[in-house]
């Protein structure tokens, strides 16, 4: 292969055209560095919203990035909804907090029971069973409430053990003792028997529920309702009433039909109050 001879006579043929060409050239062409640079000025430049925002830590998407502006959250948002080692402290009742709870859960169930005591009705439970030998025998209720209990301390004791039973001693005889207090504050000549029953085991199912929620009770069945409930899963509140059905049924040896029927509508009165309200988990407080 052969090479044609460089005519030097032609014009840009000589070594110095050369040179002349390419810097020519590289002056007219800007390179892709120097491109990209210009036009990310004329970007800025021409921007209403000035510079780009910085990208996110790298391998976060946007969404993931933290707000700087939002405030730092600390301690417990809300006891009910959180597990961690806070709630520990805050779902745990103080002292003056029991104090309240055992004593405003005894005197709306003495009170509720003063007021079915009034209409001549009857109840479950150790209360229904108090109040139906009283209109038997005419002893008084708050000495045979304290007596048809004793049995089941035993059972309290061996089940729940010596804090919730010296509780339990506790609201037994405070409710004795408000059921001489009330006659005393209350002089009633008279009381409509359907409202005194209805009226009256709602009140003693709202201080059971306290009483439940402050880790007490009021004895007897409501120990073995809640013993069930806690090694069975069976709900104190249909435990509850299904002795309280035997209990009313059984006191046609004593009232009238007409009392028994209310009175067994004020059970399931009652014993919805507990049902509803008194589920396993649904209430973290504890004593």
């Amino acid at each position: 292969m052969t090479h044609e001879p460089l005519d030097e006579s032609r014009p840009g043929t000589t070594p110095a055209a050369r040179a002349d060409d390419v810097t020519r050239t590289s002056s007219a062409t800007p390179t892709a560095s120097t491109s990209r640079a210009a036009s990310a000025e004329r970007n800025a430049v021409d921007s209403d919203d000035g510079p780009a925002p910085e990208s996110s830590p790298a391998g976060l998407p946007d969404a993931a990035t933290p707000d700087a502006a939002a405030p730092a959250r600390h301690g417990i948002d809300d006891p009910a909804l959180t597990g961690s080692i806070e709630t520990v402290d805050a779902n745990k009742h103080t002292l003056a907090e029991n104090v309240m709870g055992v004593v405003t859960g005894v005197f709306l169930a003495s009170f509720g029971l003063f007021l079915l005591k009034t209409s001549g009705a009857v109840s479950g439970g150790t209360a229904g069973l108090a109040l139906l030998t009283s209109y038997a025998t005419g002893w008084t209720f708050g000495v045979l409430f304290v007596l048809v209990n004793v049995p089941f301390f035993a059972l309290a004791v061996w089940k729940k053990g010596w804090p919730f039973t010296l509780r339990t001693v506790l609201t037994v005889v405070m409710l004795s003792a408000f059921s001489y207090l009330h006659p005393l504050m209350f002089d009633i000549d008279g009381i409509n028997p359907i409202y005194g029953t209805l009226a009256g085991n709602l009140l003693v199912g709202v201080g059971l529920l306290i009483l439940f929620r402050h880790g007490a009770s009021l004895g007897g069945i409501n120990i073995l309702a809640l013993v069930l409930q806690e090694r069975a899963g069976l709900r104190a509140g249909y435990v509850q009433m299904g002795f309280d059905v035997v209990i009313v049924l059984t006191s046609l040896t004593v009232v009238s039909p007409w009392i028994v029927l209310l009175s067994a509508l004020g059970a399931v009165v009652l014993n919805l109050v507990l049902a509803m309200n008194h589920k396993a988990g649904r209430y973290v407080g504890h004593t």
